[in-house]
């Protein structure tokens, strides 16, 4: 049977931040984890060796895989910071067109530095992301929804 290798650890998101090499791109993920804790209300966890996720959401395909994932998160990856952000889309074209300087695939959006976004449209986004995700768990609703 197939096991998930991005789950919920309990390794340390700051000595995860911490490792980074670059300062500036470290500087961006302490900032991205109060801006991330902040929108969401929820606590920051590693997910696998290299998300930092807040929340989780529990979800199935129709072929019958399944598992959980954060609600939010991003990575602070070598080349570009990777935030995980699913929308509808037409929240997704709207959004993403204030957000700033990107580039985008089908869950992740790719920045190079906090500096070229406009972080009110990325707190939007982030509530946006989060939203969609609840509306794909399939977990019966608890008090904290």
């Amino acid at each position: 049977m197939y096991e998930l290798k991005t789950k919920e650890t309990d390794a340390s998101v700051s000595a995860f931040i911490e490792s980074i090499d670059n300062p500036k791109k470290r500087e961006d993920a302490y900032r991205l984890l109060d801006i991330y804790t902040e929108t969401t209300g929820y606590e920051a966890k590693m997910w696998g060796p290299s998300i930092i996720g807040f929340g989780s959401y529990h979800y199935k395909y129709a072929s019958g895989h399944e598992g959980d994932a954060p609600l939010a998160g991003f990575s602070p990856r070598k080349a570009k910071i990777s935030l995980y952000l699913s929308m509808n889309e037409n929240d997704r074209v709207i959004l993403l067109n204030q957000l700033g300087k990107h580039t985008a695939g089908k869950g992740c959006v790719y920045v190079n530095k906090l500096a070229d976004m406009d972080l009110e449209v990325l707190k939007a986004c982030i509530l946006r992301s989060m939203r969609f995700f609840k509306s794909q768990d399939d977990r019966p609703a608890s008090k904290e929804d």
